[in-house]
Protein backbone atom coordinates (compact mmCIF):
# COMPACT_ATOMS: atom_id res chain seq x y z
CA UNK A 1 0.00 0.00 0.00
CA UNK A 2 0.88 3.40 -0.80
CA UNK A 3 -0.01 6.23 1.07
CA UNK A 4 1.13 10.06 0.39
CA UNK A 5 1.31 12.05 3.74
CA UNK A 6 1.30 15.95 3.83
CA UNK A 7 3.40 18.17 6.01
CA UNK A 8 2.17 22.08 6.24
CA UNK A 9 2.03 22.70 9.93
CA UNK A 10 4.63 25.32 10.42
CA UNK A 11 7.11 26.81 8.01
CA UNK A 12 8.20 23.21 6.19
CA UNK A 13 6.48 21.88 3.63
CA UNK A 14 6.76 18.09 3.51
CA UNK A 15 5.79 15.82 1.42
CA UNK A 16 6.28 11.94 1.75
CA UNK A 17 5.19 8.14 -0.14
CA UNK A 18 5.88 5.50 2.25
CA UNK A 19 5.01 1.82 1.19
CA UNK A 20 3.47 -0.86 3.62
CA UNK A 21 4.11 1.47 6.49
CA UNK A 22 7.35 0.77 6.57
CA UNK A 23 9.58 1.84 3.91
CA UNK A 24 10.22 5.44 3.05
CA UNK A 25 10.50 5.96 -0.95
CA UNK A 26 10.33 9.27 -0.41
CA UNK A 27 10.61 11.92 2.23
CA UNK A 28 10.73 15.54 0.62
CA UNK A 29 10.96 18.43 3.10
CA UNK A 30 11.14 22.05 1.50
CA UNK A 31 12.72 24.57 3.89
CA UNK A 32 11.53 28.65 4.81
CA UNK A 33 14.51 29.07 7.08
CA UNK A 34 16.26 31.90 4.50
CA UNK A 35 12.51 33.59 4.44
CA UNK A 36 12.09 33.92 8.20
CA UNK A 37 15.94 34.37 9.64
CA UNK A 38 15.94 38.06 9.19
CA UNK A 39 13.22 38.40 11.04
CA UNK A 40 14.77 35.80 13.99
CA UNK A 41 11.61 33.72 13.97
CA UNK A 42 8.57 32.71 12.04
CA UNK A 43 6.36 35.46 10.67
CA UNK A 44 3.11 33.24 9.90
CA UNK A 45 1.44 35.01 6.73
CA UNK A 46 5.02 34.75 5.00
CA UNK A 47 4.75 30.72 5.88
CA UNK A 48 1.25 30.25 4.46
CA UNK A 49 2.05 32.28 1.08
CA UNK A 50 5.34 30.10 1.07
CA UNK A 51 3.23 26.68 1.43
CA UNK A 52 0.58 28.07 -1.36
CA UNK A 53 3.79 28.12 -3.97
CA UNK A 54 5.79 25.22 -2.63
CA UNK A 55 2.75 22.64 -2.24
CA UNK A 56 2.39 20.89 -5.58
CA UNK A 57 6.12 21.47 -6.51
CA UNK A 58 7.04 19.47 -2.66
CA UNK A 59 4.15 16.93 -4.31
CA UNK A 60 5.05 16.61 -7.56
CA UNK A 61 8.90 15.70 -6.05
CA UNK A 62 8.04 12.99 -3.84
CA UNK A 63 6.02 11.29 -6.17
CA UNK A 64 8.52 11.58 -8.79
CA UNK A 65 11.29 10.33 -6.35
CA UNK A 66 9.29 7.34 -5.62
CA UNK A 67 8.67 6.52 -8.80
CA UNK A 68 5.10 6.44 -8.52
CA UNK A 69 1.94 8.77 -9.57
CA UNK A 70 -1.01 9.98 -7.40
CA UNK A 71 -3.14 7.12 -9.62
CA UNK A 72 -1.36 4.59 -7.03
CA UNK A 73 -1.68 6.37 -4.14
CA UNK A 74 -4.03 4.21 -1.75
CA UNK A 75 -4.23 6.96 1.15
CA UNK A 76 -3.61 10.29 1.74
CA UNK A 77 -2.52 11.53 5.16
CA UNK A 78 -2.40 14.80 6.17
CA UNK A 79 -1.35 17.17 9.44
CA UNK A 80 -4.16 19.37 10.46
CA UNK A 81 -3.16 20.17 13.98
CA UNK A 82 -1.42 21.72 16.08
CA UNK A 83 0.46 23.97 13.99
CA UNK A 84 0.04 27.53 12.46
CA UNK A 85 -4.01 27.74 11.37
CA UNK A 86 -2.44 29.26 7.64
CA UNK A 87 -0.39 26.77 7.05
CA UNK A 88 -2.63 24.01 8.04
CA UNK A 89 -4.97 25.48 6.07
CA UNK A 90 -2.55 24.58 2.78
CA UNK A 91 -2.32 21.36 3.44
CA UNK A 92 -5.57 20.21 4.69
CA UNK A 93 -7.25 22.02 1.32
CA UNK A 94 -4.67 20.31 -0.98
CA UNK A 95 -5.07 16.94 0.88
CA UNK A 96 -8.88 17.29 0.32
CA UNK A 97 -8.53 18.20 -3.31
CA UNK A 98 -6.70 15.20 -4.01
CA UNK A 99 -8.62 12.37 -1.70
CA UNK A 100 -12.50 13.63 -3.64
CA UNK A 101 -10.26 14.47 -7.25
CA UNK A 102 -8.93 10.73 -6.96
CA UNK A 103 -11.64 8.93 -5.14
CA UNK A 104 -9.20 7.86 -1.76
CA UNK A 105 -9.29 8.00 1.86
CA UNK A 106 -8.27 10.77 3.72
CA UNK A 107 -6.79 11.05 6.75
CA UNK A 108 -6.19 13.48 8.87
CA UNK A 109 -3.39 13.39 11.20
CA UNK A 110 -2.14 15.02 14.36
CA UNK A 111 1.27 16.59 14.46
CA UNK A 112 2.43 15.63 17.83
CA UNK A 113 0.87 11.50 17.03
CA UNK A 114 3.27 11.91 13.91
CA UNK A 115 6.42 12.89 16.54
CA UNK A 116 5.18 10.00 19.09
CA UNK A 117 4.98 7.35 16.12
CA UNK A 118 7.89 8.64 14.05
CA UNK A 119 10.24 6.36 16.04
CA UNK A 120 8.21 3.27 14.55
CA UNK A 121 10.07 4.08 11.26
CA UNK A 122 13.44 3.24 13.27
CA UNK A 123 15.01 -0.31 12.93
CA UNK A 124 14.70 -1.79 15.13
CA UNK A 125 11.77 -0.04 16.34
CA UNK A 126 10.29 -0.09 20.18
CA UNK A 127 7.41 -2.34 21.27
CA UNK A 128 4.65 -0.66 23.20
CA UNK A 129 4.17 0.41 25.84
CA UNK A 130 7.20 3.20 25.44
CA UNK A 131 7.56 7.01 27.06
CA UNK A 132 8.48 9.37 24.40
CA UNK A 133 9.80 13.04 25.25
CA UNK A 134 8.67 15.34 21.98
CA UNK A 135 11.16 18.07 21.94
CA UNK A 136 10.53 21.03 19.61
CA UNK A 137 10.19 24.52 18.89
CA UNK A 138 6.13 24.48 19.49
CA UNK A 139 6.27 21.50 21.99
CA UNK A 140 7.97 19.99 25.25
CA UNK A 141 5.81 16.82 26.01
CA UNK A 142 6.48 13.79 27.92
CA UNK A 143 3.84 10.94 27.02
CA UNK A 144 3.16 7.14 27.83
CA UNK A 145 2.61 5.56 24.58
CA UNK A 146 0.46 2.51 25.31
CA UNK A 147 -0.57 1.92 21.89
CA UNK A 148 -1.90 3.65 18.40
CA UNK A 149 -4.05 6.25 19.49
CA UNK A 150 -3.46 5.07 23.10
CA UNK A 151 -1.49 7.93 24.63
CA UNK A 152 -1.36 9.83 28.18
CA UNK A 153 0.52 13.34 28.20
CA UNK A 154 2.10 13.26 31.86
CA UNK A 155 3.36 16.52 31.41
CA UNK A 156 4.52 19.33 29.33
CA UNK A 157 5.47 22.76 28.98
CA UNK A 158 3.70 25.36 30.54
CA UNK A 159 5.17 28.10 29.36
CA UNK A 160 8.00 28.04 26.21
CA UNK A 161 9.12 25.07 24.52
CA UNK A 162 12.52 23.98 24.63
CA UNK A 163 13.05 24.59 20.93
CA UNK A 164 11.55 28.30 21.05
CA UNK A 165 14.17 28.75 24.31
CA UNK A 166 17.01 28.02 22.37
CA UNK A 167 15.47 30.41 19.47
CA UNK A 168 15.23 33.63 21.61
CA UNK A 169 18.32 32.75 23.74
CA UNK A 170 20.08 32.43 20.09
CA UNK A 171 18.48 36.22 19.10
CA UNK A 172 19.50 37.24 22.47
CA UNK A 173 23.28 36.46 21.69
CA UNK A 174 23.21 37.76 18.08
CA UNK A 175 23.19 34.63 16.22
CA UNK A 176 21.20 33.00 13.42
CA UNK A 177 17.76 31.80 13.01
CA UNK A 178 16.97 28.60 13.68
CA UNK A 179 19.14 28.94 16.63
CA UNK A 180 19.22 25.32 18.11
CA UNK A 181 21.34 23.94 15.59
CA UNK A 182 23.58 27.07 16.14
CA UNK A 183 23.78 27.31 19.88
CA UNK A 184 24.40 23.38 19.88
CA UNK A 185 27.59 24.14 17.47
CA UNK A 186 28.26 26.60 19.85
CA UNK A 187 28.15 24.62 23.07
CA UNK A 188 30.82 22.41 21.64
CA UNK A 189 33.27 25.34 21.88
CA UNK A 190 32.54 26.92 25.48
CA UNK A 191 32.47 25.52 29.25
CA UNK A 192 28.56 24.13 30.46
CA UNK A 193 29.84 25.05 33.70
CA UNK A 194 30.16 28.52 33.30
CA UNK A 195 27.44 29.87 33.69
CA UNK A 196 24.95 28.75 36.69
CA UNK A 197 21.83 29.08 35.19
CA UNK A 198 18.63 27.66 37.42
CA UNK A 199 17.24 24.29 36.38
CA UNK A 200 13.40 24.76 36.54
CA UNK A 201 13.13 21.21 37.52
CA UNK A 202 8.94 21.94 39.23
CA UNK A 203 9.13 19.09 41.87
CA UNK A 204 6.44 16.58 42.13
CA UNK A 205 5.27 17.73 38.40
CA UNK A 206 6.47 16.21 34.66
CA UNK A 207 5.55 19.78 33.46
CA UNK A 208 8.36 21.67 32.14
CA UNK A 209 8.96 25.90 32.00
CA UNK A 210 11.72 27.41 30.29
CA UNK A 211 10.68 30.92 30.44
CA UNK A 212 12.49 31.91 33.52
CA UNK A 213 15.85 29.85 32.04
CA UNK A 214 15.09 32.35 28.98
CA UNK A 215 15.22 35.21 31.41
CA UNK A 216 17.89 34.48 33.51
CA UNK A 217 19.96 34.17 30.43
CA UNK A 218 18.90 37.13 29.51
CA UNK A 219 19.79 39.32 32.35
CA UNK A 220 23.53 37.89 32.25
CA UNK A 221 23.79 38.50 28.91
CA UNK A 222 23.11 42.26 29.91
CA UNK A 223 25.65 41.91 32.82
CA UNK A 224 28.52 40.90 30.32
CA UNK A 225 27.60 43.01 27.28
CA UNK A 226 30.63 44.57 27.16
CA UNK A 227 32.60 41.18 26.50
CA UNK A 228 29.55 39.30 25.23
CA UNK A 229 31.96 38.22 22.26
CA UNK A 230 34.30 36.68 24.87
CA UNK A 231 31.23 34.72 26.40
CA UNK A 232 29.21 33.88 23.88
CA UNK A 233 30.77 30.23 23.88
CA UNK A 234 30.35 29.62 27.53
CA UNK A 235 26.78 31.42 27.73
CA UNK A 236 25.55 28.87 24.65
CA UNK A 237 27.17 25.75 26.75
CA UNK A 238 25.94 26.88 30.38
CA UNK A 239 22.58 27.86 28.57
CA UNK A 240 22.22 24.13 26.83
CA UNK A 241 23.57 21.92 29.45
CA UNK A 242 20.36 23.47 31.73
CA UNK A 243 17.77 22.61 29.24
CA UNK A 244 19.51 18.83 28.97
CA UNK A 245 19.51 18.42 32.63
CA UNK A 246 15.56 19.43 33.16
CA UNK A 247 14.76 17.13 29.72
CA UNK A 248 16.65 13.95 31.11
CA UNK A 249 15.95 14.29 35.03
CA UNK A 250 12.04 14.69 34.14
CA UNK A 251 12.43 11.63 31.52
CA UNK A 252 14.45 9.63 34.07
CA UNK A 253 11.51 10.47 36.84
CA UNK A 254 9.08 9.05 34.41
CA UNK A 255 10.96 6.14 33.60
CA UNK A 256 11.26 5.00 37.50
CA UNK A 257 7.69 5.97 38.36
CA UNK A 258 6.07 4.52 35.44
CA UNK A 259 8.29 1.10 35.35
CA UNK A 260 8.97 1.22 31.58
CA UNK A 261 12.03 0.22 29.74
CA UNK A 262 11.64 1.89 26.70
CA UNK A 263 12.13 5.74 25.73
CA UNK A 264 11.90 7.55 22.58
CA UNK A 265 12.98 10.53 21.36
CA UNK A 266 11.40 12.77 19.03
CA UNK A 267 10.82 16.49 17.52
CA UNK A 268 13.32 18.95 16.03
CA UNK A 269 15.74 19.31 19.04
CA UNK A 270 15.64 15.06 18.99
CA UNK A 271 18.90 16.34 16.78
CA UNK A 272 20.74 18.44 19.37
CA UNK A 273 24.17 16.10 19.80
CA UNK A 274 24.24 16.43 23.79
CA UNK A 275 21.18 15.58 23.94
CA UNK A 276 21.03 12.49 21.99
CA UNK A 277 24.28 11.88 24.07
CA UNK A 278 23.08 12.01 26.92
CA UNK A 279 19.71 10.33 26.82
CA UNK A 280 21.71 7.10 25.58
CA UNK A 281 24.11 7.93 28.75
CA UNK A 282 21.05 7.57 30.64
CA UNK A 283 19.41 4.31 29.12
CA UNK A 284 23.13 2.88 29.99
CA UNK A 285 22.56 3.99 33.32
CA UNK A 286 19.25 2.33 33.69
CA UNK A 287 19.51 -0.41 31.73
CA UNK A 288 16.83 0.73 29.15
CA UNK A 289 16.62 0.83 25.76
CA UNK A 290 16.69 4.47 24.26
CA UNK A 291 15.55 4.84 20.34
CA UNK A 292 16.81 8.11 18.52
CA UNK A 293 15.59 8.75 15.17
CA UNK A 294 17.80 9.38 12.45
CA UNK A 295 18.00 13.21 12.16
CA UNK A 296 15.90 14.17 8.99
CA UNK A 297 12.93 12.68 11.10
CA UNK A 298 13.42 14.45 14.30
CA UNK A 299 11.97 17.72 13.01
CA UNK A 300 8.78 18.34 10.68
CA UNK A 301 8.47 15.65 8.26
CA UNK A 302 6.09 14.32 5.92
CA UNK A 303 6.88 10.57 6.73
CA UNK A 304 5.93 10.52 9.85
CA UNK A 305 2.82 11.92 8.77
CA UNK A 306 2.43 9.36 6.32
CA UNK A 307 3.14 6.20 9.04
CA UNK A 308 0.62 7.64 11.24
CA UNK A 309 -2.00 8.02 8.57
CA UNK A 310 -1.43 4.19 7.04
CA UNK A 311 -1.81 2.92 11.11
CA UNK A 312 -5.09 4.75 11.36
CA UNK A 313 -6.22 3.53 8.02
CA UNK A 314 -5.02 -0.20 8.63
CA UNK A 315 -7.95 0.33 11.72
CA UNK A 316 -10.60 1.78 8.91
CA UNK A 317 -9.79 4.82 10.76
CA UNK A 318 -10.68 7.83 8.36
CA UNK A 319 -11.28 11.42 7.67
CA UNK A 320 -14.82 13.03 6.24
CA UNK A 321 -14.06 16.17 3.65
CA UNK A 322 -15.39 18.56 5.90
CA UNK A 323 -11.67 17.59 8.26
CA UNK A 324 -10.95 21.39 9.36
CA UNK A 325 -7.64 22.63 10.76
CA UNK A 326 -6.78 23.62 14.29
CA UNK A 327 -3.96 25.55 15.92
CA UNK A 328 -4.60 23.87 19.19
CA UNK A 329 -4.87 19.94 18.46
CA UNK A 330 -4.18 18.27 22.25
CA UNK A 331 -2.44 14.70 21.70
CA UNK A 332 -5.14 11.90 21.40
CA UNK A 333 -7.48 13.52 19.50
Amino acid sequence: MLVLGIDTSCDDTSASVLKDGRVILSNIVSSQSEIHSKYGGIVPELASRRHIEMIWPVVSEALEQAETALDEIEGIAVCYGPGLIGSLLVGCCFAKAIAYAKGIPLIGVNHLEGHLLSVLLNSPAPDFPFLSLIVSGGHTSLVRVDGVGRYKELGRTRDDAAGEAYDKVAKLLGLDYPGGPVIDRLAKEGNPEAVNFPRPYLHGSYDFSFSGLKTAVRNHIQSVKDRLEEERENIAASFQRAVIDVLVKKTEIAVKKEKIKRVALSGGVAANSELRERMKEMGESLGIEVYLPPLQLCTDNAAMIALTGYLHLMRKETSDLDLTAKAVLPIGT
